[in-house]
């Protein structure tokens, strides 16, 4: 049986779709983007927009029984591809033992015309 589930800490969608579903022991996160509660955007600079994408996910995963340390795979999603290494290096700062798998993609254009975007499955706890 699926769940949504939510986090008073991440931002609140900005469409017709939920923060997260629970399924059996498995979390599936909606992508983020550098929101603020508020739903400001942060920064336009990408280390900064991926930490603060990532920080939306430790929010959403770990206000629901999970973690960082739980997630099992990520897609990162680069409205410039260019801008790779620069959210990798902030991206390893959050994963750098649990590793989990990744996909990254370049994309034409992200929601707010932000620079990344990111989802992942993870376990519960």
């Amino acid at each position: 049986m699926k769940k949504f589930l939510y986090s008073e800490k991440a931002p609140e969608p900005i469409g017709p779709y939920s923060q997260a579903i629970n399924f059996d022991k498995l979390i599936f996160t909606s992508g983020q983007i550098p929101l603020d509660r508020e739903g400001s955007i942060k920064s336009d600079d990408i280390k900064e927009q991926t930490k603060a994408v990532i920080e939306n996910l430790k929010y959403v995963l770990g206000d629901n029984g999970s973690s960082l340390d739980n997630v099992l795979k990520t897609t990162v999603y680069l409205s410039n591809m260019n801008d790779f290494a620069m959210m990798n290096e902030v991206y390893s700062q959050y994963f750098e033992k649990s590793m989990p798998a990744r996909s990254t993609v370049e994309v034409a254009r992200l929601p707010k015309d932000v620079k990344v975007e990111i989802d992942a499955i993870a376990f519960r706890s």
